[in-house]
């Protein structure tokens, strides 16, 4: 832990120079982070250092390569470059950043041609490329605009809906209050019928003449009823025979016995309601005469 806190410090220290290190808590998490901070730091420092030591390298061996091949221009062809003229240093100069634009090793048309090579090859592929993402960006602005519309399709049915939800709320709320008002109105008509069946119940109905009991008389009714329909549809070929004359005899010799029996008792009350009177002989017989008349003619 001490060790920890040693390196961490001497690294704080070297980080911030001059400046005063930043108070922190010292506890083992931050002391673990800043030691872990301190030897990543050191590492990619040493890594930094081991790459501007090759790159210093390579400069070096660049310039010795230059000024050997400066010597050898000189030496061979008698050239500098201050005795090319500027058209001359201006073509050098555009090879030159051709090549480094390029990444070659240097300016040989071996070198050249590959890499022109590449570059058109990632040209073609830019291309393909462009023209994909452009069929793509096609692709999605029609998708675009037929979400754009059915957005615009969505809010009215939204807004649609938000109104009819009003409107249904209203008639909802309209129920509910109607509902309240049936409630009591059923609860008060149950007080008023429980009343009613305790009154009924006090004063001894007779049953028989309930609702209940009618209507289940009514149901009796008209199943006779219906039992009846088929019995007189089997009785109605008959309705049209005549009586039997036996039978007919019977009943005339019932009615003739029935108004011989009225012919005496009228006969008998006129009788009684007439008083008697002492007549003469034939006047009694004169009078027997006439109400024998009478009582034929009546009797006729």
């Amino acid at each position: 832990m001490c060790e920890k806190i040693k390196k961490v410090n001497s690294w704080l220290g070297a980080v911030f120079g001059d400046q005063p290190v930043p108070q922190f808590e010292v506890n083992t998490r931050t002391v673990d982070i800043l030691y872990q901070l301190a030897q990543s730091s050191e590492a990619r420092c040493s890594d930094t250092a081991l790459l501007i030591e090759d790159y210093k390298q390579k400069a070096s061996e660049y310039q010795a390569d230059a000024a050997h091949l400066q010597d050898v221009l000189l030496q061979g062809v008698g050239l500098s470059g201050a005795s090319l003229s500027k058209p001359a240093a201006d073509c050098v100069s555009a090879l030159v950043d051709n090549a480094t634009l390029l990444r070659v090793r240097d300016t040989s048309l071996s070198s050249f041609l590959p890499a022109v090579n590449n570059l058109t090859s990632e040209l073609l592929e830019a291309e393909k490329s462009n023209r994909r993402l452009e069929r793509e960006l096609r692709a999605l602005r029609k998708r675009l605009g037929a979400t754009l519309v059915l957005r615009g399709n969505l809010q009215e049915d939204i807004d649609k809906t938000a109104k009819s939800q009003a409107a249904e709320g209203a008639k909802a709320e309209e129920r509910l209050l109607n509902m309240d008002f049936v409630t009591a109105k059923a609860r008060e008509l149950s007080n008023r019928l429980e009343r009613s069946e305790a009154q009924l119940a006090s004063r001894n109905m007779d049953k028989s003449i309930t609702h209940q009991a009618i209507v289940q008389l009514s149901e009796e009714v008209s199943a006779l009823k219906n039992e009846i329909i088929p019995l007189k549809t089997k009785l109605e070929p008959y309705m049209d025979l005549s009586p039997s004359p036996s039978l007919a005899q019977v009943k005339i010799e019932e009615a003739k016995r029935e108004l011989a029996a009225l012919d005496s008792k009228l006969e008998m009350k006129f009788l009684s309601s007439v008083s008697p009177r002492p007549v003469e002989r034939s006047s009694a017989e004169g009078g027997h005469f006439s109400r024998c008349c009478h009582i034929d003619c009546c009797r006729t």
